[in-house]
C-alpha cells in the first residue's frame, strides 16, 4: 500500500514581483500582500511517499543550512530544520528516510539534505539512496552563471561520496522500481 503525505520544510519571504514575473503588483498584492521589503512568505512542501516498507521523500526544501546573513537574505524564516521537525510529527526519524528524490539541487530544493546551521555540514537522510535527474546532475556540478549562486557548494560531493546516487535520464529509476515514472521538464514546475 502506498500513501502520500504533504509534509512542511522551511519557509522563506522572497520578493512578490519576482515571484509573480510580469504581473503588476496592483494585482497580487491583494492575492497575498508583501511585507515593508516587498517580500511574500512561500512554504517549501515535500511530499513523503510511504510505498510499503520504504519512505520515499521527493525534495527536501530549503532547509536551515544557510548563516544568519544569508538566512536574512533569502529570507529564510526559521533557524531550525522544520522538515526534521515535521517528519517526526509523522513518526518518521531521518535514518527512516529509504530514497530521497530531487527534481534538481538548487538550495531551496535540496537544501533540506543538510543539517542545520552551527552543526557539522554533513546529509541529515544518512541512509538514503538518492535520485537525480542526470541534466538537473550536471547542470549542479557544472551551473551557468545566472544560476551559479543557487546551488549549495559541496552538496554534490557530499551526495556522490555516499555511493548511493542514482542519475536517471529516462523514464524509470531502479533504485524506485516499478511504480514510479518521471517526466523531466525544462522549467522550474
Amino acid at each position: 500500500m502506498r500513501t502520500l503525505s504533504s509534509v512542511l520544510g522551511n519557509s522563506q519571504r522572497l520578493d512578490g514581483g519576482a515571484m509573480f514575473g510580469n504581473a503588476p503588483k496592483a494585482m497580487w498584492e491583494a492575492w497575498i500582500p508583501p511585507d515593508d521589503k516587498n517580500r511574500i512568505p512561500l512554504a517549501c512542501r515535500c511530499l513523503l511517499v510511504r510505498d510499503g516498507g520504504r519512505n520515499v521523500l521527493l525534495e527536501a526544501g530549503i532547509g536551515a543550512f544557510f548563516d544568519p546573513t544569508l538566512r536574512e537574505r533569502y529570507g529564510v524564516v526559521e533557524d531550525r530544520h522544520v522538515l526534521v521537525e515535521s517528519l517526526a510529527a509523522l513518526g518518521i526519524a531521518p535514518d527512516q528516510i529509504d530514497v530521497v528524490v530531487l527534481s534538481h539541487l538548487h538550495f531551496d530544493h535540496a537544501g533540506g539534505l543538510l543539517t542545520a546551521f552551527g552543526e557539522p555540514r554533513q546529509l541529515v537522510f544518512s541512509k538514503a539512496s538518492y535520485v537525480v535527474g542526470a541534466e538537473a546532475w550536471a547542470r549542479a556540478k557544472a551551473p551557468h552563471a545566472r544560476d551559479r549562486a543557487s546551488f549549495i557548494p559541496g552538496l554534490c560531493y557530499l551526495i556522490e561520496a555516499t555511493g548511493r546516487l542514482e542519475l536517471v535520464s529516462g523514464d524509470t529509476s531502479r533504485v524506485l522500481g516499478d511504480g514510479f515514472t518521471f517526466h523531466r521538464n525544462a522549467g522550474l514546475t
